[in-house]
């Protein structure tokens, strides 16, 4: 079986069990609580845990996006070309990090796994826990679906949220109101605390502010 196949065979496999009781939050990171059980034969499965975490959401536009570091050359392109067609359309940028915790084999079948899983997690009360049924060759691919199944569901609601608060409104520079508290947000730090100096630098030269603001920016370091 080609790769790509493989990919699609876990896609349509993977089952989302039970879905966190709350979407990702707009204004703050969410940190995920996953159980991912994968067959191996039919009484013994691989029960993985970890934690996805979110990150808050950043609101974006293609030409920020051409600044950041990690898209293939494909994505890369497509990025470009969304630029030049629409280079200051606000949109929302999500990352995430996993973080696995452990791996068990257990002989089981799955049902009672997840059974006893439901029952850990409602005991817990733990709104923010999940329970994925996957694909032991391609479990990582089975996690990256929930992942994305979770930011389709969060989507409008961040949107919303931002919408209310202004926040995807674009100023005369083409940047939305979001980044630009972002901004201020990273200021604030950077004169608490001077490590956030490096993260603000990088956030205004993406978006293409450093010449804006650069005399503010160097007031950090003359009050010391």
């Amino acid at each position: 079986m080609e790769i790509d196949e493989k990919i699609q065979n876990a896609i349509e496999r993977t089952e989302v069990l039970r879905a966190p009781a709350q979407r990702l939050a707009t204004f703050g990171s969410t940190n995920i609580y996953y159980y991912l059980v994968t067959e191996l034969t039919e009484w013994v499965n691989v029960v993985r845990e970890g934690r996805v975490i979110a990150a808050r959401p950043k609101i974006v536009t293609p030409t920020y996006l051409i600044n950041l570091e990690g898209f293939s050359s494909g994505a890369r392109r497509f990025i470009e070309m969304m630029a030049e067609k629409h280079p200051y359309e606000p949109g929302i940028f999500y990352s995430y990090r996993n973080e696995p915790k452990e791996m068990n084999i257990v002989s089981e079948p799955v049902a009672a796994i997840v059974d006893k899983i439901n029952s850990r997690i409602d005991s817990q009360h733990d709104p923010l826990a999940a329970i994925i049924k996957g694909v032991e060759e391609m479990w990582d691919v089975s996690l990256l679906k929930f992942t994305y199944e979770l930011t389709q569901s969060s989507v409008y609601t961040n949107v919303v949220e931002f919408e209310r608060r202004g926040l995807l409104n674009i100023d005369a520079a083409g940047i939305p109101g979001g980044a630009r508290n972002y901004i201020e947000e990273l200021f604030a730090r950077a004169e608490r605390d001077p490590s956030w100096a490096s993260e603000l630098a990088t956030e205004l030269r993406r978006w293409g502010l450093f010449y804006e603001y650069q005399d503010r920016f160097f007031r950090l370091f003359r009050r010391r």
